[in-house]
């Protein structure tokens, strides 16, 4: 009834969606739903420095704030305990995924080559009250993405598009039956479409016009 619950929810979002792209504004990058409200303390200690990112205008924010609730949905649906994501930048999907691993009891483990970016995110988690949650390893991911060893329940990839489907394959055995793996920008990585959509192991669904966005599942 569990794993049901949270497939409703998946199915759900991304009918809103849908619905969102064939109305017109989301094209041009406009929130079509209603804001996210927050429930208790910790979750507006965390909003307020999401909108803060977002004050500070797209340096910041390398996600959209549909991609970023939705990386908070589908984290919160699935119960994830480890998410792991490759390029933090300034850590505002991060945030987002905290909104979510605050409430399952989970850990992010994200991956920044930029010094500058990383210093941001950091501050950033620590403003959040999440820097607990997070680990934030520094440095060329290629290399130092090898110090994953848990199981992983959810992989958010956001960096260099043709290291994509390097990313995968070092992580894809890490993730259990049933986890997600979501790519942004999968209209630069090609490559990537290709190998996601070419294995019967995965199951793989598409959103949103311009960056685009993935998101894969692990079969069981």
């Amino acid at each position: 009834m569990r794993r049901l619950g949270w497939l409703i929810v998946l199915v759900v979002a991304l009918a809103a969606v849908i619905t969102a792209q064939r109305r017109g504004p989301w094209r041009r990058g406009v929130d079509t739903g209603a804001p996210t409200l927050a429930k208790d303390e910790a979750e507006k200690r965390i909003l307020s420095v999401i909108e803060e990112v977002e004050r500070a205008g797209r340096l910041y924010a390398s996600v959209p704030v549909t991609d970023g609730r939705m990386l908070r949905l589908l984290a919160e649906a699935t119960g994830a305990r480890h998410v792991v994501e490759v390029g933090t930048s300034t850590g505002y999907s991060g945030l987002w995924l905290c909104l979510a691993l605050q409430k399952t009891g989970g850990k992010l483990t994200t991956f920044e080559i930029d010094s500058r970016r990383a210093a941001m995110a950091r501050e950033h988690f620590k403003q959040a009250g999440v820097d607990r949650l997070v680990t934030l390893v520094e440095g060329d991911a290629h290399q130092t993405i090898e110090r994953v060893k848990e199981p992983i329940d959810m992989v958010f990839l956001d960096a260099d598009k043709d290291g994509y489907v390097t990313y995968l394959e070092k992580l894809l055995p890490l993730v259990r039956p049933g986890g997600l793996i979501l790519a942004h920008n999968v209209n630069m990585a090609d490559e990537y479409v290709r190998r996601v959509t070419g294995d019967p192991a995965l199951e793989t669904v598409f959103y949103m016009q311009g960056g685009g966005l993935s998101i894969t599942l692990k079969k069981r």
